[in-house]
C-alpha cells in the first residue's frame, strides 16, 4: 500500500506539520475531526462544521449499522450524500462501541456477536464485515481495521492476547479491503501500557503494511501522564512517511502534548458533549458557562476566533440561554468548541511551519495550569 499523498511540510521537534491528499480533498495536518456519529455532528449543520475550518469528519460504524442500516445508507448513496458533508469521511470500525456500549457480547477469533443497545437485537462484526461496511456501503475515505480494546488495568497477559487478536483481525481487515486508490485503510497500534508489546503491535502493523496508523487503546482511564508515556515509546515506531491518528482524543493540552510527540490526527466527542452539558472549551481549559461570574459578562467567548459563535454573543447571553434550557445554548456552545478545536489545531501547524512550536507549546501550559488553578480554587476563570 503506498496510500493517499501525505506531504510533511515542516517539522519542529517530533511535532509536524503537512497535508494529507485525499480525492475528496485536502486534510491539513495536525487535523482534529469532528465527530459525526450517527452522520452528524451533533447540534451543527454541516455547513457550520465546514466553516470552522474542519476538513475532515468521523462517522462510526457501530451505530449507523443498527441505525439506519449501513446498507440502507448505501441505497440513499452513501454517507458523503446521506449526510451532506462531501469532504473526507474517516469512518471507526465499531469495535470500541462494541467493548464500551454493548454488555451482552461474545468475542471470538471469527469476530465479535453484539445485541444491540437500542433494541436488543443480535448482530455480528467481524474484520470482513466492518471493512464491507466502512468502505463498500457508508463509503468512507479513510477505514480502520477492527480490532479490539483492552481496559485500563489490564494484566499484561491479557493486552497481550488483545493485541495479537488484533493483528490478526487487521491482517483480515487488509484482505478484505484489498486494492483500492481513492480509499485508505488504517491499522491500529495495541498493547495497553506496555512498552513493548505496543512495540511489536508497531512493527507487526508495518509488516502487514497499511496506509497509516493509527494508535488505540487511550483515552479508556489511563489518565494525562500516562498516555504521554505510551506516546513517547509508541510514535517513534510508526513510519515517519505516513499519517499517525491517536484516537479518541481529546482535551486540548492532550492535542497539544500529542503533537509534540509527532501526532497528526486526532478525533474527540469532547467539543460537542461539553456544549451540552454548558461547557466551552479556551486555552486555559472548560468555560462553565453556567456560573454566576458570567450573569452579567458582557465579552463573547473569543472574539479572535472567526466564528460567530465564538465572537458575537456575550457569556451573559449564553448563561441566560444553559440556566433557561434553551436548545440555542448546546447549538451555539458546540459550534465554538469546534471552532476552539479547528484553531487550536490551526494555531499549532503555523507555530511548527514558523519554528516556534516549543514556545507555543510553553505558552499553552502555563494558561492551562492558570486555568486549572482557578477552577480548583473556585476564582474567577481566567479566560
Amino acid at each position: 500500500m503506498t496510500g493517499f499523498p501525505f506531504d510533511i511540510h515542516a517539522t519542529d521537534g517530533a511535532a509536524r506539520t503537512g497535508v494529507l491528499k485525499t480525492p475528496r480533498g485536502e486534510i491539513r495536518t495536525p487535523a482534529f475531526m469532528p465527530v459525526g456519529t450517527a452522520g452528524t455532528v451533533k447540534a451543527l449543520y454541516m455547513d457550520q462544521v465546514r466553516d470552522t475550518g474542519a476538513d475532515i469528519i468521523l462517522g462510526n460504524t457501530y451505530h449507523l449499522m443498527l441505525r439506519p442500516g449501513a446498507e440502507r445508507v448505501k441505497r440513499l448513496g452513501g454517507l458523503h450524500k446521506f449526510s451532506t458533508w462531501q469532504g473526507p469521511i474517516l469512518t471507526d470500525s465499531g469495535g470500541f462501541q462494541v467493548w464500551s456500549l454493548s454488555k451482552l457480547r461474545k468475542m471470538t477469533e471469527d469476530g465479535v456477536t453484539f445485541r444491540s443497545h437500542i433494541d436488543g437485537s443480535e448482530h455480528k462484526l467481524s474484520p470482513e464485515r466492518s471493512i464491507e461496511i466502512q468502505a463498500d456501503l457508508l463509503g468512507a475515505d479513510i477505514s480502520m481495521q477492527l480490532d479490539e480494546c483492552t481496559a485500563f488495568g489490564c494484566s499484561k497477559a491479557e493486552a497481550k492476547a488483545s493485541m495479537d487478536l488484533s493483528v490478526r483481525w487487521g491482517e483480515r481487515s487488509k484482505t478484505a479491503f484489498g486494492a483500492r486508490e481513492a480509499q485508505n485503510l488504517f491499522g491500529i497500534v495495541q498493547g495497553s501500557v506496555f512498552e513493548d508489546l505496543r512495540r511489536e503491535s508497531a512493527e507487526r502493523l508495518i509488516g502487514t503494511g497499511y496506509d497509516g496508523y493509527a494508535i488505540g487503546g487511550l483515552a479508556v482511564g489511563e489518565g494525562f501522564e500516562t498516555m504521554c508515556e505510551v506516546l513517547d515509546f509508541t510514535t517513534p515506531h510508526l513510519p515517519h512517511e505516513r499519517p499517525r491518528y491517536l484516537m479518541g482524543v481529546g482535551k486540548p493540552i492532550d492535542l497539544v502534548e500529542s503533537v509534540a510527540r509527532g501526532v497528526d490526527m486526532f478525533d474527540c466527542v469532547l467539543p460537542t458533549r461539553s456544549g451540552r452539558h454548558g461547557q466551552a472549551w479556551s486555552d486555559y481549559g472548560p468555560i462553565n458557562i453556567k456560573r454566576a461570574e458570567f450573569i452579567e459578562d458582557e465579552r463573547p467567548l473569543n472574539p479572535a476566533i472567526d466564528c460567530p459563535a465564538s465572537r458575537d454573543y456575550s457569556r451573559a447571553y449564553l448563561n441566560h440561554l444553559f440556566r433557561s434550557g434553551e436548545y440555542l445554548s448546546a447549538m451555539l456552545l458546540s459550534w465554538h468548541n469546534i471552532a476552539y478545536f479547528e484553531d487550536l489545531t490551526a494555531r499549532m501547524r503555523a507555530a511548527i511551519a514558523a519554528g516556534t512550536f516549543d514556545a507555543f507549546r510553553r505558552d499553552f501550559r502555563a494558561k492551562w495550569e492558570e486555568g486549572r488553578a482557578a477552577i480548583e480554587s473556585g476564582d474567577n476563570f481566567p479566560g
